[in-house]
């Protein structure tokens, strides 16, 4: 036997024992095992069986709707109360990652951490002065676990086995693609062990959010950070789970759960840069003003981009379900693959229905997203739907904001919130103006890369190359130089058109956008939009 599978062999026998060890047997008989609450118990299992558990668990700890209270209770308690590591065991490795005396960097230096998570544990610090009358910048310094690469590749090993032998024995796994699901969250995990990145997504965050009333992101403070430490600027704020202490000051919930959902679907559309762990632990609420209450998040290492094709499918997939257009939803999920080529798009549209008209008969602020998914992945099955690992942080996320907005607000309209947002997006990316600042940026590299190669293909005819020579090769050759001299008056023509166009437009525009026909439209702008349309139909007609 190999060392490698040795070591998933003791790993699944690791997992059993914490199985019988905690009576977690209990959630699949529904037998009480011991005396002690079961959600304290799966919360003490995860945490002794690692980073890995323990993220599933932060998950399903912002979903009380899908999962019992006393869990949901026990569960949130890992987000930032995993058991630390030695504080002195954290100075060092700060020290050694520097290279300098802690006492060289910073003023102060709490040994004893503020949070400690699966991944890494935090501790507040101040800068030493940069001179009189000058207290210190107040920052955090997040320092990774010793050892955690380790702990965290010997899991992923034994999810790639669990997901082979899955793939190899169940049909219904194949359809989910466990093994790519995997790889993907590799990735990720990975990605979150190193420090530089999650600055280097938090200084991003900022840029794109920089100036906002809805969030704020700490500066990083780059000269002090490495790949294992990280220091950032101290926010303060309260937690969005001191529900009671927000209630106190007057914190409008509705708004600061809409503002929530608001930020998500700007980062995902509009950004394509959304903060992909924002459970309740990375997440603090600015009171100053109770009226209109801000977010301040922390925690950057998990972050999601999509391509430019999915955002667009799911963006029309949100608001063909917004608006009950199934024959749309079940042509999009035929599009994008994400059903195999040859699907029945009626059989599709119409298993949809059936699972969305009972949903929507409700109002939609009682219309649960979570569940919506989970009825729709049950249908899909039916049609060999493909599981996106693409998706899957998205998904995920989403789960999370709609969970923690139901806690705030438990009556959030997730729908009317995104909507407008996702509407906007759309006209953006393919709205006429979108279309005429595509053809505009295209433009330019088009009109230059033909005539050069018309050039270089004229270089080689006149050096003989290509066709043999002789008079194929003079006839083809000024063939050639007339539709260079063709193409040269074509741009000038298209130049010409389009500038006139932008300034009929721009004229419109100025005057207050009248209806077509209205009187008072200025008589320059009819004047330039017909130049500009017989300048683009002098372009391309067929006249020499």
């Amino acid at each position: 036997m190999s060392q490698l599978s040795a070591g998933r062999l003791r790993r699944l026998w690791q997992i059993h024992r914490a199985v019988r060890k905690y009576g977690l047997m209990e959630f699949a008989d529904g037998k009480p095992r011991g005396t002690r609450p079961r959600g304290e118990r799966l919360r003490e299992a995860l945490t002794e069986l690692g980073p890995v558990f323990v993220k599933l668990g932060q998950a399903l700890s912002t979903r009380p709707d899908i999962i019992p209270a006393d869990i949901a209770g026990e569960l949130a308690k890992l987000q930032d109360q995993v058991p630390p590591f030695p504080g002195d065991e954290a100075r060092a490795i700060v020290e050694r990652s520097l290279g300098r005396r802690i006492d060289d960097v910073f003023g102060e230096f709490q040994t004893v951490p503020m949070a400690s998570a699966s991944v890494a544990q935090v501790h507040a610090a101040r800068l030493k002065p940069q001179g009189e009358g000058d207290p210190g910048l107040e920052v955090v310094v997040k320092v990774l676990r010793p050892g955690i690469e380790h702990v965290i590749r010997s899991d992923i090993q034994l999810l790639h086995t669990l997901a082979e032998l899955a793939e190899k024995f169940s049909e219904d796994a194949r359809r989910i693609r466990p093994r790519a699901i995997v790889d993907e969250y590799e990735k990720v995990i990975f990605d979150e062990l190193d420090l530089m990145r999650e600055g280097a997504n938090a200084s991003l965050l900022r840029r794109n959010w920089l100036g906002s009333e809805l969030i704020y992101h700490p500066v990083v403070l780059w000269d002090y950070t490495r790949p294992d430490v990280l220091v950032m600027e101290r926010i303060h704020g309260i937690s969005i789970r001191e529900l009671d202490r927000l209630r106190g000051l007057g914190v409008d919930f509705k708004v600061l759960a809409e503002r929530g959902v608001e930020i998500f679907f700007k980062q995902t559309f509009r950004d394509n840069f959304f903060h992909a762990d924002m459970h309740p632990g990375n997440i603090f609420v600015d009171a100053s003003n109770p009226r209109k209450p801000s977010y301040l998040a922390v925690d950057f290492g998990i972050v999601g981009m999509l391509t430019p094709s999915d955002q667009r499918y799911l963006a029309e997939n949100f608001l063909a379900f917004f608006n009950r257009d199934y024959r749309r939803v079940a042509e999009l999920h035929v599009e994008s693959e994400w059903v195999p080529e040859g699907t029945r798009v009626e059989e599709f549209e119409a298993a949809i229905r059936t699972i969305c008209e009972p949903i929507f008969q409700r109002p939609l602020k009682d219309i649960s997203f979570g569940f919506f998914l989970l009825r729709l992945f049950q249908v899909a099955r039916r049609f060999n739907y493909q599981v996106q690992p693409q998706l899957v942080l998205l998904q995920k996320t989403l789960l999370n904001i709609e969970g923690l907005g139901r806690q705030l607000y438990d009556e959030l309209d997730l729908w009317k919130t995104a909507k407008p947002i996702m509407e906007e997006w759309m006209r953006n990316r393919i709205g006429p103006a979108a279309m005429l600042e595509k053809a505009r940026a295209g433009f330019p590299a088009l009109a230059d890369t033909l005539p050069q190669l018309a050039h270089r293909a004229l270089l080689q005819l006149e050096r003989g190359e290509g066709l043999g020579g002789g008079a194929g090769n003079r006839r083809l050759l000024l063939e050639l130089k007339e539709e260079v001299r063709r193409a040269n008056r074509r741009n000038v023509f298209v130049l010409a058109g389009s500038a006139c166009m932008v300034s009929a437009a721009l004229m419109f525009g100025l005057d207050g956008y009248r209806p077509v026909l209205a009187a008072g439209v200025p008589v320059w702008s009819w004047a330039f939009g017909l130049v500009g349309a017989l300048c683009w139909l002098r372009a391309f007609s067929n006249r020499p």
